[in-house]
């Protein structure tokens, strides 16, 4: 399977309906996704993802419906992974130094920030 950072922006637009979706249609994927392209250019990169690795299908009477081979968590947690290399040197630290920096956190944002800092460090001890 090729990195999800390969992909193309309107592969990517597809990838998102289908997480979001859980197992969709072509037609379902078209209305999904912003300015979609026609059904016959969707059902091909459809193709092309299950080609590259990302999608399956499973038949269902006449038409086809496509899910992630991937599950949502599994393909989120590669996505930050990549970016804490691309972009932090891999360092989460920095990441999340980045994220507190740009964002203004709630307090029950911060405390459930602070729970998981206190769970990883007991995972960790």
């Amino acid at each position: 399977m090729s990195p999800i950072a390969s992909l193309s922006r309107r592969e990517r637009e597809i990838m998102d309906a289908l997480y979001a979706l859980g197992r969709a249609t072509v037609a379902d994927v078209r209305k999904r996704i912003p300015e979609p392209p026609g059904y016959s250019a969707v059902r091909a990169l459809l193709r092309i993802l299950e080609e590259k690795g990302h999608v399956r299908h499973e038949e269902d009477g006449p038409r086809y419906v496509y899910l992630p081979v991937v599950t949502a968590k599994r393909a989120q947690k590669k996505a930050v992974s990549h970016l804490v290399e691309t972009f932090f040197q891999g360092s989460a630290e920095r990441a999340v130094a980045a994220l507190i920096d740009d964002t203004k956190l709630s307090h029950d944002e911060i405390e459930r920030i602070e729970r998981l800092i206190a769970a990883a460090r007991k995972k960790g001890s």
